[in-house]
């Protein structure tokens, strides 16, 4: 089996979902006519992504917003305080159909953007969520609100000198003549210290008295122990380990919860009776979701559109012996709530990883940040197929735009790395952030004096697929009359690099 692509080369000058430039967009293409999961993983690891069979990459130094390959470490992830928010938001929803009043205060995952590309080619990958913040009246209210309270509860407690500092400020600006005014005013929560209670300790002494306690609690166990006596120890104090991801998606829910989520992954194939019986329904809803969140007319969301650019994939099917029970290739991950489809997350299972290609949900249950939610459930995912197939340990999350501030969400599932554009080594999204800040297009490796290990260095072992027959492309040239066609080649050989130039086959005519 061997990847067969036919390389459509540079197209420059286009628009920008990003910035909605008209003509800022260049990027370099193939059409897939089939991959292998491994070509596919080498070519996502030099800065490609497919969009169907469509498969891109931006040139990062021309492009107007520069799209940096981002993967996440999800053995070494911890979720956030927001992403812990929103798994008990979810269970407390499942068990108990509540419903979180309020704006979502969650980590903004809005994404309104459409990398449109000529002909038969697609949209690139978004993430999108819906996420208000809070306006500034309602926090001004609240604070006034909190101010007052406070100011009761300091009346109530006899602090009779107290003269609150807004009524200081309307006696100096109403033009009275200023005299001496004594003020006692309480220690502010969080701030200077609480006379009702003992003074803090500090931390070595608080360890001098444990190990105190710890040295008497030991010879009076010895002492009782000598006595024939039984032997009563202190508690031990509850460890502060904090929940695993498992343990918070994964809770038991009481017998009669209010509702029932089901996680099912599904080949992305019509061959598979599961995907084509829930065809319909996930169809349905990607057509709600692009005309609630991307305001698309419903006559331009198409069946044929739709299975073009989200169930069609160029990725070959594998079930090796050695790889994760699913096997590799493309896959829907359909969250079913109480027998209805609200989301689908569009996966490529590879060898190094899971690849999320597109989320769609249900507009009706933004409230649950299916966005979120999805992409920790596709974290724990690929710890759970970690566990059979040990190579598989990232989870890769498409690009990371740092000029789009919307796009810089994905920023915030850490630890993660981005791909050096020049060198195609991964680096700490740590390091990167610092000179993002002050270029858009950036060279993440600092050795001055590394290159692109990978870079296409004999060209004549180059793969074409001819007139039904492979061969290298030292054979080919010498058959070719058009002698300007190797600058396509190089240019094609140098962008997938020397090892997939070998495997794959470049369709030629």
């Amino acid at each position: 089996m061997a990847s067969v692509v036919e390389y459509k080369g540079l197209k420059a000058g286009y628009y920008c979902g990003y910035c909605e430039s008209r003509e800022g967009k260049t990027s370099c293409g193939m059409w897939a006519h089939s991959m292998t999961v491994q070509d596919y993983q080498d070519l996502i690891d030099r800065g490609w992504r497919r969009s169907g069979k469509y498969v891109y990459k931006p040139v990062m130094d021309q492009t107007c917003c520069p799209q940096y390959t981002i993967r996440c470490h999800p053995l070494q992830f911890q979720p956030s305080k927001s992403h812990k928010k929103v798994l008990k938001k979810m269970l407390k929803f499942l068990a108990k159909g509540e419903i979180s009043k309020g704006n979502c205060e969650d980590e903004p995952m809005d994404s309104t953007v459409e990398d449109a590309v000529d002909g038969d080619f697609a949209l690139i990958n978004k993430l999108d969520i819906k996420c208000d913040l809070k306006t500034l009246s309602d926090l001004k209210g609240s604070i006034e609100s909190e101010e007052k309270e406070k100011e009761k509860s300091i009346k109530k407690e006899g602090s009779k000198e107290f003269i609150h500092p807004q009524s200081i400020e309307e006696k100096l600006g109403s033009g009275e003549p200023s005299h001496p005014i004594k003020v006692h005013i309480g220690p502010k929560p969080g701030k200077g210290a609480d006379l009702s209670k003992p003074p803090c300790r500090k931390a070595r002494e608080m360890r001098k008295e444990r190990q105190r306690l710890k040295r008497m609690q030991q010879a009076s166990a010895a002492a009782s122990e000598a006595q024939g006596q039984p032997v009563c120890l202190l508690p031990k104090a509850k460890s502060n380990q904090p929940k695993s991801l498992e343990d918070l998606i994964f809770q038991s829910l009481p017998e009669n919860a209010s509702h029932k989520l089901e996680v099912r992954l599904v080949p992305a194939s019509f061959e598979d009776p599961e995907f084509n019986s829930s065809f319909n329904q996930s169809f349905s809803l990607y057509t709600k979701y692009q005309v609630a969140i991307h305001q698309e007319a419903p006559e331009i969301c198409e069946k044929s559109e739709f299975t073009r650019f989200l169930c069609s994939s160029p990725l070959e099917a594998e079930h090796p012996a050695d790889g994760p029970e699913c096997g590799y290739g493309s896959f829907h991950q359909q969250y079913w709530l109480d027998g209805k489809i609200i989301a689908v997350g569009v996966l490529d299972i590879l060898p190094y990883c899971v690849s999320s290609v597109y989320l769609y949900y249900d507009p009706d249950y933004s409230f649950l940040s299916l966005g979120v939610y999805s992409a920790l459930r596709e974290i724990a995912f690929t710890r759970q197929l970690h566990e059979k197939t040990s190579q598989l340990s990232y989870y890769y999350m498409g690009f990371y735009i740092h000029s789009c501030p919307k796009m810089r969400y994905k920023g915030q599932y850490r630890p993660s790395d981005l791909l050096c554009p020049e060198t195609y080594v991964w680096v700490p999204i740590e390091q990167c952030l610092p000179s993002l800040d002050n270029s858009k297009y950036c060279r993440f490796n600092q050795d001055p004096e590394a290159e692109d290990e990978g870079r296409s260095k004999e060209l004549d072992r180059l793969r074409v697929f001819h007139r039904r027959s492979a061969m290298p492309y030292g054979v080919y040239k010498n058959h070719q009359e058009d002698p300007s066609e190797e600058a396509g080649v190089l240019e094609y050989a140098n962008l997938v690099g020397q090892k997939c130039s070998e495997r794959m086959l470049l369709f030629r005519h």
